[in-house]
C-alpha cells in the first residue's frame, strides 16, 4: 500500500482520516486544539494533557506566557548561550538539546555510519578485498586476499581498516589521497553492503535525527533502484527531449515509477520494524517526519541520465512522499562539467512538463584548482535561471561566478535558499572559516540552512554542524533559530509556511503552541498546511527548550 503524507509515513487512508490521523498526533505530541471555533485560550483539558506529555517539567510550562514573557525566555537562552561559547563541552550539550528545524541536505547512502556497513557485510556472507579494503559479492578467496566480511569482527586490524576506508575517520591532509578523492572513493567501496538494507539504513537515518532534535528529513535516494537508466540504455538517446520521454512512457516507465513505490513501501514498513513504531517502547525516531528527493546520477550517459529524470519527476508527481528532485555525483568530475549545460537544458524542458514539481540543485560545490577558473563562474546562476532550482546545494564557489554580487542579490530576491554543508565542504574541498562563504550569504540576506550531506562517511552529525556553525562561523543562538526556523520554512513539505518574513502569519499571530493557545483562524490556517502544522510543532519545542535557561 502507498504511504500518505502525514506523521512518520504510514500507510495512506481518505482524506478526513489523514486530518483526523493529523488532528491527533499533533495533539499527543504537542497539544493544540484544531477544531472548529477554538477558543483563544487554552481549555483546562488541554493544559491538563500539555502536564501529562510534558512529564516532569515544572507546572507552570501549561499556563499560557505573555508575549514579554516568550520574548525573556530566547534573551535569556542567547545570554546563557553567550556565556558557554568558549566552553565546547557545555555547548555541545547544549546545542544537541536544541531544536534544529530540518535537514535537506542529506543522502540516505552517505548517511549511514561504516559500522553499520561492515555489519550488514558479515551477515549477508560478503567478502572483501583486503588490498583495496571494498565489499564484494561471494565467492570469497582468503588466498587470493578476499577474505569472508565475518573476519573483520574477529580482526580489529581489518575492521579498522573499512572503517577508515569507509569513511572519513583519521583521514589527514598529509596523505597522498586528497580528501576529494578518498571520500567519494568509499562509495563504492561500501556500496554492495547497501543494496539489501534500505529499510534499516533509513531507520538509522531518522533515529539519529530524532537524537539531534531534528524533526524532518528529505532524503537524497532513488526511490526506484535506477530500473530507469536500464530502460535509458535500452532506448537510446535523442537531442529531441519530448520524443524520449514518450518513448520511456511507452515502453515501461509507468511500471518502473509503481515499482519503486511498492518498494518504497516495502524499505518504510522495515523501517517501522526496526524503530518498533506504534509500540509502547518505540523509538523516537517513528516522530520525524521524512520525505524523499529522488537523485539522478549525473555522471552517466545523457540517455541514462534524462531517463532518471523523467522517472523523478513522475515519481514526484505520483507519490507524495516524493518531494523533488535532485542531481548528484561530484560535480568536478568529467561528464558533469562536460554536460552541465545539456542537463540544465533537460531541467528546463522537464520543468515546464511537471511545473509543480520541487527541485534542489546541486551547485558550486567547487574550488580553485578543483577545475579551470571557467568552470567556476556559472553552475550556481544556470541552477537557478535555466534548472530551475529553488535551493541550491552546497554554493561554495559563489564569489567565483561572474558578477558574484548581482548573483547575491538575484538569489536574495528570488529566496533560494543554500544549504549549508560546513563539514562536508572542508573535508572535500578544504574551505572552512572564513574561506567559507555562508557570512557572505548571510550578509546579502540569501537564504541559509545547515545540513549534514553525508554524516556517516564524514562522521558527523547534525549537532556537529551547529558546532561548527558557531565555533568557526561565530554565529550566534538567534542565527542558529533563524536557520533552523528557514529549514522548514524552505522545505518542500506542501503547504503555506507559518512564517510571513520574520512574523508568523496573521491568522496565527496570537496563538501558542506550547500553551495550546489558537484561533479559528489559525486552526483552519493550519489544517490547510502540512508545512505549517511541522512549523508550529517546532515552535512549541523551542518554547520548552528555552523555558529551561
Amino acid at each position: 500500500m502507498i504511504s500518505s503524507r502525514s506523521l512518520p509515513l504510514f500507510t495512506r487512508p481518505p482524506l478526513f482520516q489523514v486530518l483526523l490521523f493529523h488532528l491527533a498526533i499533533l495533539f499527543v505530541a504537542h497539544p493544540l486544539v484544531l477544531s472548529a471555533g477554538a477558543p483563544s485560550t487554552p481549555r483546562k483539558a488541554a493544559s491538563t494533557k500539555a502536564a501529562e506529555v510534558q512529564g516532569s517539567e515544572s507546572e507552570k510550562l501549561t499556563a499560557r506566557p505573555s508575549k514579554k514573557d516568550e520574548t525573556s525566555a530566547e534573551q535569556n537562552t542567547e545570554r546563557y548561550f553567550e556565556s558557554i561559547r568558549g566552553n565546547p563541552a557545555l555547548l555541545l550539550a547544549f546545542l544537541r538539546e536544541m531544536p534544529k528545524g530540518g535537514d535537506l541536505h542529506n543522502h540516505l547512502w552517505g548517511a549511514i555510519y561504516a559500522e553499520s556497513f561492515i555489519s550488514y557485510a558479515a551477515r549477508d556472507g560478503l567478502c572483501i578485498d583486503r588490498k583495496t579494503s571494498t565489499l564484494l559479492k561471494p565467492p570469497c578467496d582468503e588466498a587470493a586476499g578476499r577474505s569472508e566480511a565475518s573476519t573483520a569482527l574477529q580482526d580489529q586490524g581489518l575492521y579498522s581498516q573499512l572503517v577508515d576506508a569507509f569513511s572519513m575517520r583519521n583521514w589527514n591532509g598529509a596523505r597522498l589521497e586528497s580528501g576529494h578523492d578518498h571520500f567519494f572513493a568509499a562509495f563504492d567501496k561500501f556500496d554492495t553492503a547497501a543494496q539489501g538494507h534500505v529499510g534499516e539504513m533509513l531507520a538509522e537515518a531518522v533515529a539519529r535525527a530524532a537524537k539531534d532534535h531534528v524533526a524532518y528529513l528529505e532524503l537524497m535516494h532513488g526511490t526506484d533502484r535506477y530500473q530507469s537508466v536500464g530502460l535509458g540504455s535500452k532506448l537510446g538517446w535523442d537531442d529531441n527531449f519530448a520524443k524520449v520521454r514518450d518513448k520511456l512512457l511507452a515502453n515501461g516507465m509507468k511500471e518502473i515509477v509503481a515499482s519503486g513505490r511498492q518498494t518504497l513501501d516495502q524499505d518504510e514498513a522495515k523501517m517501522r520494524e526496526v524503530l518498533r513504531c506504534g509500540m509502547p517502547q518505540g523509538d523516537a525516531g517513528c516522530r520525524v517526519t521524512v520525505r524523499y528527493l529522488y537523485q539522478v546520477l549525473r555522471g552517466l550517459k545523457p540517455e541514462q541520465v534524462f531517463a532518471q529524470m523523467v522517472a523523478g519527476f513522475e515519481m514526484a508527481q505520483a507519490d507524495p512522499r516524493i518531494v523533488g528532485i535532485n542531481l548528484v555525483m561530484p560535480e568536478d568530475w568529467y561528464v558533469p562539467m562536460h554536460d552541465f549545460e545539456l542537463h540544465m537544458r533537460m531541467m528546463d524542458y522537464l520543468h515546464g512538463v511537471y511545473p509543480t514539481v520541487h527541485i534542489s540543485l546541486h551547485a558550486g560545490e567547487l574550488a580553485m584548482g578543483l577545475v579551470p577558473p571557467e568552470g567556476l563562474r556559472f553552475h550556481i546562476r544556470e541552477s537557478v535561471e535555466r534548472g530551475h532550482a529553488e535551493r541550491i546545494g552546497h554554493g561554495v564557489s559563489v564569489m567565483y561566478e561572474s558578477d558574484p554580487l548581482g548573483l547575491l542579490h538575484e538569489l536574495a530576491e528570488r529566496g533560494v535558499l543554500v544549504e549549508i554543508c560546513l563539514t562536508s565542504n572542508d573535508v572535500i574541498l578544504g574551505l572552512s572559516g572564513a574561506r567559507h562563504p555562508l557570512a557572505i550569504y548571510r550578509k546579502y540576506g540569501v537564504p541559509v540552512a545547515l545540513a549534514t550531506d553525508d554524516e556517516g562517511v564524514s562522521r558527523s552529525d547534525m549537532t556537529q554542524e551547529y558546532m561548527r556553525a558557531v565555533t568557526e562561523q561565530g554565529l550566534s543562538y538567534i542565527d542558529l533559530k533563524q536557520m533552523a526556523r528557514a529549514s522548514l520554512a524552505h522545505s518542500f513539505l506542501p503547504g503555506a509556511s507559518l512564517w510571513d518574513g520574520a512574523n508568523r502569519v496573521a491568522a496565527c499571530k496570537d496563538g501558542d503552541p506550547l500553551a495550546n493557545s489558537v484561533t479559528e483562524d489559525c486552526n483552519r490556517f493550519l489544517l490547510g498546511s502540512e508545512k505549517a502544522r511541522l512549523q508550529w510543532r517546532e515552535e512549541a519545542e523551542f518554547e520548552r527548550f528555552e523555558r529551561k535557561y
